[in-house]
């Protein structure tokens, strides 16, 4: 495995030869000292279990708008695009996104990996950070945690994750990958599973893409923090209000001790069962519900 690093525009000419490219799997692109960071945040309104589900109101906000806040506290962070599907019915996050100032790009409904590498081109993302819009309580320290382990691991690190193996709890997963990475897996995968689930590939092939997986201080993937069903929307709101007036910054550690004080709350979602192919998507990467 080489490290090599390049401007944008020496990539654009390496595309055009995939041979070299797999050869000399390019770390991130560089230019000076300049690394564009994006965060692509997933997000769709025809969630099978819980439609709109990211608009959801809590604390007088949608879901989605929380996110975003919690997102732009991470300090690594350069910009946030939205990726949601051409659907009439996403229209919705478009003119949300417009209200909240943030870029959106709309793309294919089954092929997130093409729209998530689209997205990355037209905002000229170095690094992407792939998050999922039923995550309204992601850790912002933990996102700067992840990506400042991917810049230290310059000597051929394209994904790190602390999805797999799962110890943080459901709801706070980030993974964080090259651009070309993405180009390769987006190039390279007909696998109608990899395409609607995105980060497969990099998993099938670790030391291909040197992933690095990011384990939790104790083993909290117990916690069930995510937005799929109403009674997850009952721990989330109840968490929200618990916690966010007094300390808009509250992190995963303030999440636990608010739990370990309220253990009854844990209950509320307790029965909320993963499918197989969830439990699947777990190893593989975050489905899009």
């Amino acid at each position: 495995m080489v490290t090599v690093i390049l401007p944008q525009c020496a990539f654009s000419v390496m595309k055009s030869c995939p041979v070299f490219l797999d050869k000399f799997l390019v770390t991130y692109v560089v230019w000076g000292n300049f690394v564009n960071v994006v965060a692509v945040v997933q997000a769709r309104m025809a969630s099978t279990r819980l439609p709109g589900k990211v608009l959801l109101k809590v604390i007088d906000r949608p879901m989605l708008s929380i996110q975003l806040e919690r997102i732009r506290q991470a300090r690594q962070i350069e910009k946030i695009v939205i990726a949601t599907t051409d659907n009439s019915v996403d229209d919705q996050i478009e003119e949300f996104a417009y209200i909240e100032n943030v870029a959106i790009y709309r793309g294919s409904e089954n092929d997130v990996l093409h729209r998530f590498k689209r997205a990355a081109e037209q905002n000229g993302a170095d690094i992407i950070v792939r998050l999922t819009a039923d995550c309204p309580l992601i850790d912002p320290e933990i996102i700067d945690y992840i990506v400042s382990i991917f810049k230290q691991k310059s000597h051929g690190c394209n994904v790190v994750s602390n999805a797999v193996p799962r110890s943080y709890p459901a709801g706070l997963d980030v993974e964080c990958f090259s651009r070309q990475a993405l180009e390769i897996a987006c190039a390279e995968t007909t696998s109608l599973y990899d395409r609607e689930h995105v980060t497969p590939y990099f998993y099938r092939d670790p030391n291909r893409f040197n992933l690095q997986s990011v384990i939790c201080y104790k083993n909290l993937s117990a916690e069930r923090w995510t937005l799929d069903e109403w009674n997850d929307y009952e721990l989330i709101r109840k968490i929200l209000e618990g916690l966010y007036v007094s300390n808009p910054f509250f992190r995963m550690k303030d999440i636990v001790d608010y739990l370990d004080l309220h253990p009854k709350l844990r209950d509320l979602n307790g029965r909320v069962q993963e499918t197989p192919r969830e439990i699947k998507d777990c190893v593989f990467g975050e489905k899009e519900k």
